[in-house]
């Protein structure tokens, strides 16, 4: 496996990624490897459903469901109002 040294880096973005680091209880090596990936993974091989997953987040059945529910009223058409 290559190997990347990496100097000069800010000292508040240093302590942000040790503070990653330790949130996650990861390595500081496999979090800045986990922040390089992200960058240059190809997004051309991931499937189009996925990548909007990735960039709005993703519902549970029971959270559309709720959501579906809550906004029912909203789908009532009052017919006098369109006469």
């Amino acid at each position: 496996m290559n190997q990347i040294t990496v100097r000069g880096i800010d000292p508040e973005i240093e302590q942000k990624i040790r503070k990653m680091a330790r949130d996650s209880r990861q390595s500081i090596n496999n979090v800045l490897v986990g922040i390089i990936r992200q960058k240059f993974q190809n997004k051309k091989h991931s499937p189009p459903a996925e990548t909007l997953k990735q960039l709005a987040g993703g519902w549970s059945r029971q959270d559309a469901s709720t959501f579906l529910n809550s906004i029912n009223s909203c789908e009532q058409i009052d017919q006098e109002m369109w006469q």
